[in-house]
């Protein structure tokens, strides 16, 4: 569907975001030292919810990290972020204390003892921060390297102690966030058809038993085709039943309804008999 102005927005801001916390999570998979990572974590304290992008366990200490995929250049001053065309941006560093400040209460109110340590790390290469003080807790893009290093050297020796830590805050994990803002949409008001997962086209083509985008290139099994749909449609509307029609109405690329059928047979259940049928996980 077309986005309003507004929403395509908060969109992309989610986008980049989401990319800059994977660009990070690709850098701490390859620490080797002794430690437990938890990734994108939402927590409530004092009916207060606050979410950590990236938290890593090392032997004496937990460290936090609030990741930022800014881009371009941008100026620190008086305790304010702001563009070289002077529009002011929220300061990461106050969410990061509020952040801290939660997190201690957490910790505590489960009896977790272990200091803390924060950042802000900003993972996009194209960005410039000017005249920021050396002792704010920010890893700027040049800094990345020898600070990951610097992580991996540091000396560690787990114990089931923290690993009941980390169990402890997986369990504290609160999965549907509150902050969630999704625009209105109705079925009949979406576009149908398969999307390539790769670039997001709608130019396909069956050959044989593989779907090809004819953008990319992209080849894609039929049958993993069908169900990333059948997902798709399960997220977007968890209250309509899985019929080969609506999956035939939804894909559209796919002409035959007996191949469907087979699909869905093969990897679904199927309640029900005849025009009343539909499928549902096993």
């Amino acid at each position: 569907m077309v986005l309003s102005p507004s929403d395509k927005q908060h969109y992309l801001n989610l986008k980049k975001g989401y990319e800059g916390e994977v660009m990070f999570d690709q850098r701490t998979e390859k620490l080797t030292c002794d430690c437990l990572i938890l990734n994108d974590l939402l927590f409530k304290v004092n009916s207060t919810t606050f979410q950590i992008d990236s938290l890593i366990i090392f032997q004496g200490t937990i460290r936090f990290f609030e990741i930022k995929n800014f881009e371009g250049n941008f100026i620190y001053e008086d305790e304010c972020f702001q563009t070289v065309g002077n529009k002011k941006i929220a300061n990461p560093h106050h969410q990061l204390i509020r952040s801290d400040l939660l997190l201690h209460q957490l910790l505590q109110s489960h009896k977790i003892i272990l200091p803390i340590e924060a950042q802000v790390v900003f993972v996009n290469p194209q960005c410039t921060l000017y005249e920021c003080p050396c002792n704010k807790p920010f890893i700027l893009p040049t800094q990345m390297d020898a600070y990951l290093a610097k992580l991996d050297n540091t000396p560690s020796k787990l114990s089931e102690k923290h690993s009941s830590i980390a169990e402890k805050l997986i369990s504290l994990y609160i999965k549907k966030s509150p902050y969630t803002q999704l625009p209105s949409y109705k079925y009949e008001h979406l576009r149908k058809g398969n999307i390539c997962p790769l670039c997001f086209s709608f130019s396909i083509k069956v050959v044989g038993s593989k779907l090809i985008c004819l953008e990319c290139g992209y080849e894609e099994k039929v049958e993993n085709a069908v169900m990333r749909n059948v997902k798709e449609i399960m997220l977007l509307f968890p209250e309509m039943k899985i019929t080969t029609n609506l999956v035939h109405e939804w894909c559209q690329v796919i002409d035959s309804k007996r191949r469907l059928s087979r699909i869905l047979d093969k990897n679904m259940e199927i309640v029900g008999v005849g025009q009343w049928a539909y499928y549902e996980n096993r």
